[in-house]
């Protein structure tokens, strides 16, 4: 298999690490050698109740047995997408009303881009340096990356990009600006945190000179941060939100939600502004439903809270410089990229998968499942500390 790997699936690295996946449940993954590790990345933050939740999987099989793909989104009413896209206006803030259900994330990133254009009738669209929001060539053309972007120029024109927390840069969004895209807390970079209420300062610039404000939810999205959005906790509201990642308990998703006078926009003039074939498809959504309810009908997003006291509790070494993020949205900043890669590589060999992220070389991602246990975070962290006392 792991030949068949190499020869006939397209990498994304040099050296993937190539685990052989028998079976995965709760917060474990099993390799075919009959090896048992302790998940501490979630499928990079998408699996918000672990792998297999029963409640899910159920919703999963009994959508199997009703009906799979009948018709390109938004022409027949199918009950899995309604009920979905109602839940989340229940839960976002006025005037997040309408959702359109796509396939990924950066799918949802492609179409908030278009409906800011459309909306305003501007072109300009302002990022931040060390951006991350996607892959298709919408998406790349507002990561504020260039190392990862020079191999595929020329990517969409009149993209600027601001610094993420400074105030100055404020200005150079002006009444030429469709949108401004930011994440809520900057993920690829480090997992950096608003300061000084510097969405709210974004929202009033916005405002000021008439352009849409999206936020990234991606990653922070769901619960992760101890509430089902992170913008919930920054005393704004962006004009629109865009989510995917943990949103659909394992399965490939994404959405974006505006208002609805913002989201009729893309139904005429032109017809048809934004299609898709898979987007909102029933088993899909049906996951992601089953993932929503669970979410906000436990008590996860206020353990979420108390998971991330712990792991601060625990992760105090003098390798560990510092610990950013919120919730189960954390990352370990070591001295430098070589102790990064040992603490990974070490870890999981020894049972424990951490993980990258993209853009900080000394970061390590913690971002377990929410449904981790007390226990599993117990003895996970001191995986890592038995680790940290061998460098």
């Amino acid at each position: 298999m792991k030949k068949d790997f190499f020869t006939y699936q397209a990498q994304t690295t040099p050296h993937p690490l190539a685990m052989e996946v028998s079976h995965a449940e709760g917060s474990y993954i099993f390799s075919t050698d009959g090896k048992k590790y302790l998940d501490f990345v979630a499928g990079v933050s998408a699996c918000s109740l672990g792998h297999r939740h029963p409640r899910v999987v159920d919703a999963i099989k009994k959508q199997l047995d009703k009906y799979l793909h009948v018709m390109v989104y938004g022409e027949y009413i199918q009950k899995p997408a309604v009920e979905l896209s109602k839940l989340l206006a229940t839960l976002l803030p006025a005037p997040l009303e309408k959702t359109y259900l796509t396939n990924s994330g950066t799918e949802a990133i492609e179409g908030a881009l278009k409906l800011a254009r459309r909306a305003t009738g501007r072109s300009e669209l302002i990022a931040a340096n060390t951006a991350y929001h996607g892959n298709t060539m919408g998406s790349m053309s507002v990561m504020g990356y260039e190392e990862r972007k020079q191999a595929f120029r020329p990517l969409i024109p009149d993209v600027s990009f601001i610094t993420f927390n400074k105030e100055k840069d404020l200005q150079r969004i002006t009444e030429k600006t469709a949108g401004v895209i930011l994440e809520t807390i900057q993920g690829g970079a480090g997992f950096i945190e608003p300061q000084n209420e510097y969405l709210k300062k974004v929202r009033e610039r916005c405002n000021q000179v008439g352009a849409l404000f999206i936020l990234d939810e991606i990653q922070p999205g769901f619960g992760r941060t101890g509430t089902l959005f992170g913008f919930q906790q920054y005393d704004m509201v962006p004009d629109i939100v865009v989510m995917g990642k943990g949103m659909g308990g394992g399965l490939p998703v994404g959405a974006f939600t505006a208002s609805k006078a913002l989201m009729d926009q893309l139904m005429d003039h032109p017809k048809l502004g934004h299609i898709t074939t898979f987007g909102g498809n029933p088993v899909i959504a049906a996951a992601a439903l089953a993932t929503l309810q669970e979410i906000t009908e436990s008590d996860l997003m206020a353990e979420t809270v108390k998971k991330e006291k712990l792991i601060r509790s625990i992760l105090i070494h003098p390798l560990i410089k510092e610990i950013r993020g919120v919730g189960l949205m954390l990352a370990l900043i070591t001295p430098s990229a070589e102790i990064t890669n040992r603490i990974i590589t070490q870890c999981q060999e020894d049972g424990l998968i951490l993980f990258w992220l993209l853009f900080e070389p000394n970061a390590i991602r913690i971002t377990p499942p929410l449904t981790i246990s007390i226990e599993e975070i117990k003895e996970g962290c001191q995986i890592i500390v038995n680790i940290l006392n061998t460098i």
